[in-house]
């Protein structure tokens, strides 16, 4: 018959089995995300020198500005939607979502006459609602994000050619400082939509790896019903986490409307799938629980330099589109078979 301090020294080495093994899992965890983000970078790279190889055009100057202007769009999505994927959702009107809060932007500054600061507030307000909206359905509603988020598709596509009248609307003569907002230089050489897309880069790692809302994103994303049963209200900040998302959508739509000077309310189509495939392509999984923010930025750079790279060597659109659709299969295949090394 075991004594007490038998018993409790073989419960304190069981502990400290279960710990060790915790460990190991974590650090062989830690080791696959730094193996993917260098595969995502070591791909980012060859796709630099193949193109600059390929054409004289790319690595100039003007072309790489070009390529960190079109990543600035496409990595905001993206910085926002890793956030919904984490938690095993999906966004499908991020696209859609920024030509809406692109096109209320030009509405509050155009049409109604309000100061740029307050129409930019409100196009990014408009971002925010629509995440309110796509968590409240599927949480509340239960309904698959699939089809929530399918169906804000159409609506906020809908919305923007009804809203807009089925027209650019112009911010030229009614504030001729809005493409500032993009274009304008702070610092010196670097446009403003990459320093804003960098600042909410930072955000966005500080929040997924700091806060709440960040650990709850991973926790859901994990097992939501295990981490309702924890006494965390799971519906709540799944809303919240959509509605995050939403504001970088919002921004999104600020930003590319003061790269183009206007609203243009058919610009956001296909965006949501290069957006998708960055967070993805970065390690991000399409059964929610893990992601990062660095391996989602190293995504949105190699969607900018793929498609940008296919246009400077003269490649018709349905090609190109042909290409990316290619490596959106691709991407969810790496992942699926990630997740198959997992269970």
């Amino acid at each position: 018959m075991s004594t007490p301090e038998q018993s409790g020294s073989t419960t304190t080495v069981i502990q400290q089995a279960m710990v060790e093994n915790t460990d190991k899992r974590d650090t062989r965890a830690f080791l696959k995300r730094q193996v993917q983000q260098s595969l995502a970078f070591g791909t980012l790279v060859v796709l630099l020198i193949f193109f600059s190889l390929a054409s004289p055009n790319f690595f100039t100057f003007s072309n790489i500005a070009s390529v960190l202007l079109s990543t600035a769009v496409i990595g905001i999505l993206a910085l926002g939607t890793t956030f919904v994927i984490i938690t095993g959702g999906i966004d499908l009107s991020l696209g859609t979502g920024m030509a809406l809060c692109s096109v209320m932007t030009g509405v509050f500054i155009t049409n109604m006459g309000l100061p740029v600061w307050l129409g930019v507030l409100g196009g990014i307000a408009t971002g925010v609602l629509m995440g309110l909206v796509n968590g409240f359905n599927v949480t509340f509603l239960r309904l698959p994000p699939f089809i929530a988020t399918l169906a804000m598709m159409m609506i906020a596509g809908g919305l923007a050619l009804v809203i807009s009248g089925v027209a650019p609307i112009y911010f030229s003569t009614s504030a001729p400082d809005f493409k500032r907002i993009a274009l304008g230089a702070i610092i010196p050489g670097i446009p403003n939509a990459v320093l804003i897309t960098a600042v909410l880069a930072i955000i966005a790692f500080l929040v997924l790896s700091k806060t709440l809302l960040g650990r709850y994103t991973f926790a859901i994303g994990s097992n939501e019903e295990a981490t309702r049963l924890s006494g965390v209200n799971t519906r709540r900040w799944t809303i919240f986490v959509y509605m995050f998302a939403g504001a970088f959508t919002g921004i999104a739509g600020v930003v590319i409307a003061s790269r183009l000077d206007s609203a243009q309310p058919q610009i956001g189509t296909g965006y949501e799938l290069q957006a998708i495939a960055a967070v993805i392509i970065g390690g991000t999984s399409l059964l929610g629980g893990r992601g990062s923010i660095i391996g989602t930025v190293i995504g949105a750079l190699i969607m900018s330099v793929l498609v940008n790279g296919l246009s400077i060597l003269s490649i018709q659109t349905e090609w190109r589109n042909i290409v990316v659709g290619v490596v959106v299969l691709l991407a969810v295949f790496l992942d699926s078979l990630r997740n198959r090394q997992r269970t």
